[in-house]
């Protein structure tokens, strides 16, 4: 796929870092929020919670800039469309909490399946040359 049309190229990182940006952010947010993060996870069944929400933060950071930079891009996407999918069911389960829990967590699940969904795209884009990259990746 290449980027040959009038500002395609421009969009496509302007894609990138809001994409990537939003994914970063929310990863610092597991650490800058770990002590209400960690009782949740563990409520939620974690086996180890401290280690999920810093592991997950970790993941989110680092997966969402090297999708800013252009590097390892499907290593990047892909373990963030993995990661998002099974996040959304297992953390955001929406139809096995209580009545007054079902909207917030229904909300959260569609946001984690619609971030999965823009990781998928970039997944499929991630073995063509990115424009404005640095152009690193192991396939």
């Amino acid at each position: 796929m290449a980027f040959e049309t009038a500002g395609a190229a421009e969009l496509f990182l302007v894609a990138r870092l809001l994409f990537g940006g939003v994914l970063a952010f929310t990863g610092l947010n597991h650490f800058m929020n770990a002590e209400g993060m960690i009782p949740y996870a563990e409520a939620k069944g974690l086996p180890a919670p401290a280690g999920a929400v810093y592991g997950s933060g970790g993941l989110l950071v680092f997966s969402g800039l090297l999708l800013i930079v252009g590097a390892y891009p499907v290593v990047a996407a892909g373990a963030l469309a993995a990661f998002l999918l099974a996040s959304a069911v297992t953390m955001h389960d929406f139809w096995a909490v209580p009545e007054d829990q079902q909207q917030d967590e229904m909300t959260q699940f569609l946001k984690n399946v619609a971030l999965a969904g823009g990781a998928i795209a970039l997944l499929a884009v991630a073995g063509t040359a990115w424009p404005y990259s640095l152009a690193l990746g192991v396939f």
